[in-house]
């Protein structure tokens, strides 16, 4: 596998608005959220197959650790097609992130 490269978000943005756009605003808002949630479905199982082992199960395998990667690469992505279609701009989005005086102390 090549070295992964290192992009910002606006970059990987981009790169959905890019390869992706035409067809995830055809589809619409409503749509593209009931495919997210598919993707926070299979999510859920590749973090219970990755930590089942803290309850008593088998550990995971290679191909399940990879999977878990995949999914959560996956879950971003449409979360990024949902803010292209719905015209938000997610580097400016996680700026309250960034500023210590709007986010603070832990949430629970």
């Amino acid at each position: 596998m090549a070295e992964p490269k290192n992009i910002s978000f606006a970059e990987f943005q981009q790169l959905i608005r890019d390869r992706y756009f035409a067809t995830d605003n055809s589809r619409g808002t409503h749509a593209t959220f009931v495919l997210l949630s598919e993707e926070f479905g299979e999510l859920a199982t590749a973090l219970y197959n990755n930590n089942r082992e803290a309850h008593g199960g088998p550990p995971a395998n290679g191909e399940e650790k990879a999977n878990l990667e995949e999914e959560f690469a996956d879950v971003f992505a449409w979360l990024t097609t949902l803010a292209n279609i719905n015209d938000v701009d997610l580097t400016h989005a996680l700026q309250k992130y960034v500023d210590p005086d709007r986010v603070k102390g832990v949430k629970y």
